[in-house]
């Protein structure tokens, strides 16, 4: 640290938090100078050769000379391997149990001393070194990783040898240090330092790994598996952020696979993507290189069409949460409300031009010296009666949850963490602090499940203070740093489910685990409604707590972009409810930029508006009336389009399918559209062209195929190809799939379906699911066929007896 470090810290801390920060620093990393073991001397060790294999149902064992590999596909074809003994459990993952093995699936030998499983789905073949290949029934590579290789301390001997190097096949070489943090120089328990190296076709195109701003694409590089607060706004190639997961969505012409390596611990994933006829004519495959710190080395894979890849890892990691029908709506969220008058004067400039409004969000200034569960009661004197006040006009409010709780005799919530032994300590015992916002904060380990429950009861708070749901805040976790990683010491001890372990293990599940708790407090305090939670922070599997925001993304164009890289990526990776601050978190948007953030928000499942205390307004009046009308028309079209979105969201739940998807989703065998970052699909039958550039007032869409109508002006195009379609300040270009059948709000609130002609000779159709409100009844899916009979469009229900008359009224546009 340099003096303009210190500087800094205390411009953004001021001068008595600065300071805390910067001891805060030094104390960490002095908790780590004695809590973690240094690195010594290093033994390298490769799998060696097969010595014999052990079957079992859907797989089996083989033993290698200095390790073991355990495989096994299940009944609905995902493939799992650990090794060293690793196996699927315990796993912050997985929704419960290990998916069944398929029982027609046997381990068998194969050429060349190796050995290979054959299922319906899938064929797995292990070599004799230990490289593991998955291909398609028909026998074409989807992947292929090569044999592991592992660093392991020894008691003497030099650093770096290698166990068996020579019979190792191809693998990576050592890459010491290649993780670019503070616990590179310690040990990981039982060793566990390792890199697995994969390939995959040329023409394949990397997606996934969390929220990334640099996407939904991913392009050579490395990304970092550390769940990291960027100090400030980001934008595209900022990295690692809030939220990242070592899950791969890979996309070829062989098909698509899903990769996710089941590793908590701080690592690094470098891609490079392949090139067809690259020297000789050959092909150079992708490759995908995964380094790890510690851990176990285990990975599943899940094989098929995109929407059967992602319905099987919902089946793995658990079905997304179903949000509240209100949370489908326009919401509007600020650092910095500061009053409970403030907060009526808004929703009433709302209330006032006639714009809807589901949801008011309150940021950490309203509580009490910005301590968690408790209330400014000088600003909000009343906030029950503010609260019953809104949703009495249909406004719901939310609040802000942070994990940090001021460390302070005295304040209930940390006397009370106190008496249950709540809170994260270090190597010693002693309580490990941090600084946040409320000063010297102590950290409930949420890895405990007594302490999950404990911190889940504390949600009776914020319901008696009428909140409907809530969003967590600076749950990395964060602690503020002038310098360093900013959050708690690596040697910090948890309990990670009874089995013991330290920060290296946790960091990346904390926010997930706390989303738990927040999730099953709130659905044993109120369980006939269900919970409204989504998180800055987690990891695989969240998506059974709710859902993300895109955290403090940089105002301006850049940071707009990022902002649909976001959703993307996290939708491929089974998290289907997320959104930026529309607007950007820092600074004031220019009119335009404001605009075209909220025509793309108004497309994406959690619209929300959001702004630092010290940014510009974010109300659409604040820009002028031109802006007003224009944003005024997307709340509209938002608000007929909330029985598609409530139909999108009930079929995320079931089949864990995205409301907003790549637009490969439906041909993924299109190598331009692999390449189409820009624009997405809105489930099956839209596809928004959002305008991420200045100035633009055209812009280029590229179709899948088949038959597309532009909804504002009802030319139909057709694909696969690229059109160049108007884009007015007023609106951004929206197209509809010929045949489409989608549920909306017609002039009376009643549902209407929209239907879009079908082609000569095609059919077409939809899926409706309604409304059922915001408990937990069970909804049905109701199917209907469009057809063209005569020069008119007909319309039907789909039931297991056959057709009948579609019983809802029919709006049919595109003739």
């Amino acid at each position: 640290m340099d003096g303009r470090e210190l500087v800094r810290s205390m411009k953004v801390f001021g001068s008595v938090q600065g300071l805390r920060a910067v001891r805060s620093a030094w104390r960490r990393r002095r908790t780590d100078a004695w809590g973690l073991p240094p690195r010594g001397a290093e033994r390298a060790r490769v799998p060696g050769l097969a010595v014999e294999a052990e079957a079992a149902p859907g797989g089996g064992t083989v033993r290698f000379a200095r390790s073991s590999l355990r495989i096994c596909v299940s009944a609905g074809g995902t493939v799992f391997w650990g090794w060293d003994g690793a196996g699927p459990l315990p796993s912050y993952a997985l929704a419960g149990e290990a998916p069944d093995p398929d029982p027609r699936a046997s381990l068998e030998p194969d050429t060349d001393g190796g050995w290979r499983i054959v299922s319906e789905r899938v064929t797995v073949t292990v070599s004799r070194h230990g490289a593991v290949e998955l291909r398609t029934p028909g026998g074409v590579l989807l992947r292929r990783d090569l044999p592991p290789r592992w660093w392991e301390p020894v008691a003497g001997g030099s650093a770096g040898s290698v166990a068996g190097d020579g019979d190792a096949g191809p693998v990576a070489g050592d890459g010491a240090g290649s993780v670019a943090d503070e616990g590179a120089g310690v040990v990981a328990p039982g060793g566990g330092r390792w890199v697995q190296r994969s390939e995959v076709p040329a023409d394949a195109r990397f997606f996934g790994l969390g929220g990334r701003s640099a996407g939904p694409r991913l392009r050579d590089g490395s990304y970092r598996l550390w769940n990291t607060d960027p100090k400030g706004g980001f934008g595209p190639g900022d990295d690692p952020l809030y939220l990242t997961m070592p899950v791969q969505f890979v996309v070829s012409d062989a098909g698509t696979h899903l990769a996710f390596h089941d590793n908590t611990w701080d690592g690094r994933i470098t891609l490079a993507e392949g090139e067809e006829g690259a020297g000789s004519g050959h092909d150079r495959p992708g490759t995908s290189e995964v380094r790890m710190t510690g851990g176990p080395l285990r990975c599943w894979v899940v094989v098929g069409t995109p929407a059967r890849v992602l319905h099987g890892w919902a089946a793995l990691t658990g079905a997304p949460a179903l949000p509240p029908s209100w949370a489908l709506g326009p919401q509007h969220a600020r650092w910095g409300f500061g009053s409970a008058r403030e907060v009526r004067r808004v929703v009433a400039g709302y209330r006032e031009r006639g714009l809807p409004l589901s949801a008011v969000h309150l940021d950490i200034d309203h509580y009490d010296g910005h301590r968690v569960f408790t209330v400014d009661r000088e600003r909000f004197p009343d906030l029950p009666g503010l609260a019953e006040e809104l949703r009495e006009q249909g406004v719901r409010l939310v609040s802000i949850v942070d994990p940090a709780v001021k460390a302070e005799p005295g304040d209930p919530v940390y006397d009370g963490g106190a008496a249950v032994d709540a809170f994260v300590k270090d190597a010693r015992g002693q309580e490990v602090r941090g600084v946040v916002w409320p000063g010297e904060c102590a950290y409930p380990d949420f890895t405990d499940p007594a302490v999950r429950e404990w911190w889940g009861g504390l949600y009776k708070e914020r319901l008696r203070q009428g909140f409907a749901g809530v969003w967590h805040d600076m749950n990395e976790p964060v602690s503020f740093v002038p310098f360093g990683d900013p959050t708690l010491p690596r040697s910090a001890r948890h309990s990670l489910e009874g089995r013991g372990g330290d920060h290296r293990e946790a960091h990346n599940v904390y926010g997930l685990a706390m989303a738990r708790a927040g999730y099953e407090g709130l659905r044993r305090l109120r369980p006939d409604e269900r919970p409204f939670l989504f998180s800055r922070s987690g990891w695989a599997g969240m998506q059974r707590y709710g859902g993300t925001w895109s955290g403090d993304v940089s105002t301006g164009w850049p940071g707009l972009r990022a902002s649909l890289s976001l959703v993307l990526g996290l939708g491929l990776c089974g998290v289907p409810y997320s959104g930026p601050d529309v607007g950007g978190f820092d600074g004031s948007p220019s009119p335009e930029l404001f605009l075209r953030w909220y025509q793309l928000g108004a497309w994406l499942p959690l619209f929300r508006t959001h702004a630092a205390i010290d940014a510009g307004r974010r109300e659409p009046w604040e820009f002028g009336p031109e802006v007003l009308e224009h944003a005024r028309v997307a709340l509209a079209e938002r608000e007929r389009m909330r029985p598609y979105f409530t139909t999108l969201a009930r079929l995320a739940r079931m089949t864990g399918a995205p409301y907003v998807r790549p637009v490969w989703w439906g041909n993924p065998e299109d190598r331009a559209l692999r390449d189409c970052e820009d624009a997405f699909l809105l489930g099956d039958g839209l596809l928004v062209a959002p305008v991420l550039t200045r100035g633009a007032d055209r812009r280029a869409v590229r179709l899948p195929r088949g038959r597309w109508y532009d909804t504002a002006t009802g030319q139909a195009y057709e694909g696969p190809g690229q059109v160049l379609l108007d884009a007015p300040l007023s609106r951004v270009p929206v197209l509809a799939r010929a045949g489409a059948v989608l549920p909306v709000r017609g002039e009376e609130d009643e549902l209407v379906l929209e239907v879009w002609a079908p082609a000569a000779g095609r059919t077409g159709g939809g899926l409706v699911v309604r409304d059922t409100g915001d408990g937990w009844e069970p909804a049905m899916i109701e199917r209907y066929q469009s057809r063209l009979v005569d020069g008119r469009v007909v319309v039907e229900r789909v039931t297991d007896d056959g057709v009948e008359e579609a019983g809802l009224p029919v709006r049919v546009r595109g003739l």
